[in-house]
């Protein structure tokens, strides 16, 4: 099953090593090489350094087509346009989009993207570990809608697994397009022409710089 992940933050980074550890074809993106440090030397798919929110790096990257496609980055708006992408233009069959606005999170599962509202989960948490009687939204929430200009994409459309299938994962926030694919140093390489979809395994790196390190991450 090929699972596609933007944003190797914290979370992105333990989902990627836990589907790529039930067996799944993955690849991970992120803004900065750097976050890949927090994949496991025993990870086995492909990190690739480019903006999720574009249409060109995704294909690039072999996102087309993903049965699994999950936007966890710390910014709500590149979220949405990320998992817009993939519901509308790259076929994908689940599409999990991290809203940490619950206002957001609703509206959006209503026009057809399941979404993940961080600030919800916490808050229920931390409530009932106190004990105190209070309600919040749904942590994750399915898409219930059609996204307008893209098929909807549920858990039951076509039959396919869900998120359940890796090891048990299961349920329980506009920026500018631009940037190179570049792959980790860590991740094994070989030459493949850029202007062809990546295969698993197979890196894509279309401009020979070298990549700047940085301190910052994607979430």
């Amino acid at each position: 099953m090929k699972t596609v992940i933007v944003g190797c933050g914290r979370v992105g980074s333990v989902l990627a090593d836990a589907f790529d550890r039930a067996g799944h074809q993955v690849i991970v993106l992120d803004l900065k090489t750097t976050a890949f440090d927090r994949l496991p030397g025993s990870f086995r798919g492909n990190a690739v350094r480019g903006d999720g929110t574009d249409e060109d790096t995704l294909r690039r990257a072999g996102a087309e087509g993903a049965d699994v496609f999950i936007a966890m980055t710390e910014g709500d708006n590149r979220n949405v346009m990320s998992a817009q992408l993939a519901t509308e233009a790259l076929g994908a069959k689940q599409v999990v989009a991290k809203i940490n606005d619950p206002l957001r999170a609703s509206a959006y599962a209503e026009l057809g993207i399941a979404t993940l509202c961080r600030t919800n989960l916490m808050a229920t948490a931390i409530t009932g570990f106190l004990g105190v009687d209070a309600t919040f939204g749904p942590g994750l929430s399915p898409a219930t809608g059609h996204h307008p200009g893209g098929e909807h994409h549920g858990a039951a459309d076509d039959g396919g697994p869900g998120l359940g299938a890796a090891g048990g994962l299961g349920a329980g926030g506009l920026s500018a397009p631009g940037g190179p694919i570049t792959y980790a140093p860590h991740v094994h390489s070989s030459s493949v022409d850029p202007s062809q979809p990546a295969a698993s395994g197979a890196p894509v790196d279309p401009s020979p710089a070298p990549v700047a390190p940085s301190s910052a991450r994607e979430g």
